[in-house]
């Protein structure tokens, strides 16, 4: 019951934003608009989803955003609307991925870094390619079978009418953290190695080894999120720009304890579909950016406080 209470706070937020939404401009009561929104929210609940890993294992990773503006960056410059070239760019891009998570992991765990200033560098060296390769302009054109993962849809659905393909990538790679996170050894590790590094590795978990597959994880949900963004928004030499926050502000939204060692899936996707769906509340309010940036803030600050009021209560009542 104790984990239902912390975990319900998401969906209440999220629950009486889409209301509001839906007051504002009643246009959203339809299905499909809805849908829109969801599609909109994907790449976020991507990147939160796969942030969780590393959140709940106690560590933080920072590249996500600029690992999607890599990917944008990628697809459309070596793409370049090039659609043979798709079979072999989504197997590379995901090896890129991998690649990119070991680093954060290896160096990490193996060489004592803390994930914050590793994933810090790991930002800004991405970033400073990008930005040397493209020189900061907009380089080539994802080509349109790689775009459909963010644009395309499944249309004439009954009273849906229209089902987007990113709607779907979502469900199912967070169908697939699911069952990672909670149905799995692995998941039980996780918390295990994020709640008490040194008990769990005493009781045979080997703590490097969850916590590098947990960088590998984020990471590869960030390809994906940059595929679907993509496909969503086109090519930009800062798509994934402040995505690393929105991520954490969305995990921490939904439940997942900075520090290690508590965590779910769902609640952290619905934690992003939330914050997507805030930042289009205020929009349709007519607020601008950098209110909207400092409402952020204040999300992060308030979602982290209600966490460690939660903490706190719950030692007292083992205590």
């Amino acid at each position: 019951m104790s984990a239902v209470l912390r975990i319900a706070p998401v969906f209440l937020v999220l629950f009486g934003v889409v209301v509001a939404i839906m007051v504002q401009n009643p246009q959203f009561t339809r299905p499909p608009v809805l849908l829109g929104l969801v599609r909109f929210a994907a790449p976020l609940m991507l990147l939160a989803v796969g942030e969780l890993f590393v959140l709940v294992a106690g560590e933080f990773d920072l590249s996500i955003g600029s690992l999607v503006t890599v990917v944008v960056a990628i697809a459309a410059g070596v793409g370049n609307g090039d659609e043979d070239k798709t079979w072999w760019l989504v197997p590379a891009l995901l090896g890129l991925g991998i690649v990119v998570g070991l680093v954060n992991g290896i160096v990490t765990t193996q060489l004592a870094v803390p994930s914050f200033i590793t994933t810090l560098g790991t930002m800004l060296i991405l970033s400073g390619a990008v930005l040397y390769w493209t020189g900061g302009a907009v380089l080539g054109y994802v080509p349109d079978n790689l775009r459909a993962f963010g644009r395309g849809a499944f249309t004439g659905i009954p009273w849906l009418e229209r089902l987007p393909y990113a709607v779907l990538v979502m469900v199912v790679f967070v169908a697939m953290a699911t069952w990672l996170r909670h149905g799995t050894n692995f998941g039980y590790q996780l918390v295990a190695a994020g709640a008490n590094p040194r008990a769990a590795a005493l009781s045979g978990v080997n703590v490097a080894r969850v916590r590098i597959f947990a960088f590998v994880l984020s990471a590869l949900f960030a390809v994906v999120a940059g595929i679907v963004l993509g496909g969503i928004v086109g090519v930009s030499p800062q798509a994934g720009r402040g995505y690393e926050f929105q991520a954490i502000s969305a995990a921490v939204l939904g439940g997942v304890v900075l520090g290690g060692g508590r965590g779910a899936v769902v609640p952290a996707a619905a934690g992003a579909l939330a914050l997507q769906a805030i930042f289009t509340w205020l929009n349709l309010l007519g607020v601008a950016d950098p209110v909207r940036q400092a409402f952020q803030g204040a999300i992060i600050i308030g979602a982290v406080a209600l966490s460690s009021l939660f903490s706190y209560s719950a030692r007292r009542r083992s205590s």
